[in-house]
Order: C-alpha cells, then structure tokens, then sequence
C-alpha cells in the first residue's frame, strides 16, 4: 500500500517507519503525501491507542528532498507547505499519543515531524537541526514555533540561527527531549512508553492531550481553567470512569 514507508502493529500500538534510506528519508512530494495517509490511518484505527513514528537506516528524517525542492514550481511549492500543515496536525492535534524514535539524523522537517510528536526518545547517535537557514529559508513547518513551547526563546534562536546540528544529550539538556537511549535500544524504550499509554484510559488521555495543547494557545487562564474543570467533571460520569474510580475504592 505504502511505497516509502509501513505501518506495523504490535498489540494496540502502530510503528510508522519511513522507508527511503538511500536519501536519509528526505520527504518528496509523494512521500509526504503516504506519511498524511498514514497518519491519518493510524488515527481512525480504533484498535490504535498509541503510535510510534521512526526512520530506517542512519537517520529519522533528513528534510525535505531538497532536489526536487529546488524543482518546483510555485503552484508545487506552496501545495507542498499546505500539505506539510497536515502533515503535523494530524500527528498534534490527533487524540492519540505520538512518540517520536528517533534514529540518527532529524533535520528540518524531520525535527519539525518530532515536534509535532508528543514525547520524543532519540538515540545516542542522534542529531537534530534546522539548517533552512543555509539557502536564505526559514523552517515552514511550525519549527519556529513548536520549540517554543518546549523551551525557551533564547535556546530557540540559537538552533534557528545558526542553522547547526545538535545532539540527542543537548536536546535533552534544553528539554526537547525526553529520554536518551542507546542505539540498540530506542525502539525497545519507545514499545515500553508506548505500552504504558496505550494501557491507560483513552477517553482520559484524549482529552489529556487536548488539555496539555490548550495550554500552549493564547487564550485567558481563567478561560483555560474552566475547559479543564468540565473536562474533570464530563469524565466523572462516564462509565469508564466509574469502574476505574470504584476499582480502586474497593482495593
């Protein structure tokens, strides 16, 4: 179905592994539009509560595939940064977690697919960069915002303007990264955190998820305080809820 990528299942957890090695996964026209695809099917399988997205060969995503970039015309050009828009919504905005594994290199748009993702694990080897910066661009999907609600403004400026390579242990230094693990164990370490939200109530880690988001968008905190108050009270009474609640009292 997916030329250059796969979709595995382990339990109620779905692996999206991108499949261009030769290029360092960089992300052609037809390849963001299987990674959309994807994306979007692995949101509306009921039977996934967490996903995995990770890389083959030495990298997660080395960004875009910069020859045909260089290639397009302007109608391609800006069909290409629409489509990157849904590219990182359905992985942010989905209900479900998304853990980023990431293997080698995360550039550009690699780190931008990261930072959409909910939690991110890299490998020792890893390394993450947005070098648009080099050929007089800037990041055009969310990279100069979506680091801003990770860490702070000055630490941002730093990886935007120099346009460098950081790695796994200084991003996790900054907080962009949650765990670093060895090379031979990232995905082993992605499957047990995985495992552990896809075991936890789904209705409670939607709306989990769509009240850590809430946090980040320019809204009143009184007006923010209130979404989670009836986000409390609306779980409450679900039968979920209930069991779960009376389970313990019993216990």
């Amino acid at each position: 179905m997916y030329q250059y990528l796969t979709i595995d299942r382990k339990d109620s957890i779905a692996i999206v592994t991108f499949q261009r090695p030769e290029q360092l996964n960089a992300m052609s026209r037809a390849f963001m539009d299987e990674i959309v695809s994807a994306f979007h099917e692995v949101n509306e399988d009921e039977s996934v509560r967490a996903i995995i997205v990770t890389g083959c060969g030495r990298a997660f995503m080395a960004g875009a595939d910069i020859k045909e970039y260089a290639a397009q015309t302007d109608d391609e050009f800006l069909a290409f940064q629409k489509k990157g828009w849904e590219l990182y919504d359905a992985a942010e905005k989905s209900s479900k977690p998304y853990i980023a594994a990431v293997n080698g290199f995360a550039l550009g748009g690699g780190f931008e697919i990261a930072a959409a993702c909910d939690l991110i694990l890299a490998s020792e080897d890893a390394k993450f960069g947005l070098p648009e910066v080099h050929l007089g661009l800037v990041p055009g999907g969310g990279g100069t915002q979506r680091l801003i609600q990770k860490i702070g403004i000055n630490r941002v400026r730093e990886i935007l303007y120099t346009g460098g390579q950081f790695s796994a242990q200084q991003m996790y230094t900054w907080g962009v990264v949650n765990q670093v693990v060895p090379v031979d164990g990232l995905m082993d370490a992605a499957l047990q955190l995985a495992g552990k939200m896809a075991r936890r109530p789904a209705k409670a880690l939607a709306q989990l998820k769509k009240l850590a988001y809430l946090s980040t968008c320019p809204l009143p905190l009184e007006e923010r305080m209130a979404t989670e108050a009836q986000t409390v009270y609306d779980l409450y009474h679900t039968p979920e809820a209930q069991q779960k609640i009376h389970e313990f009292a019993n216990k």
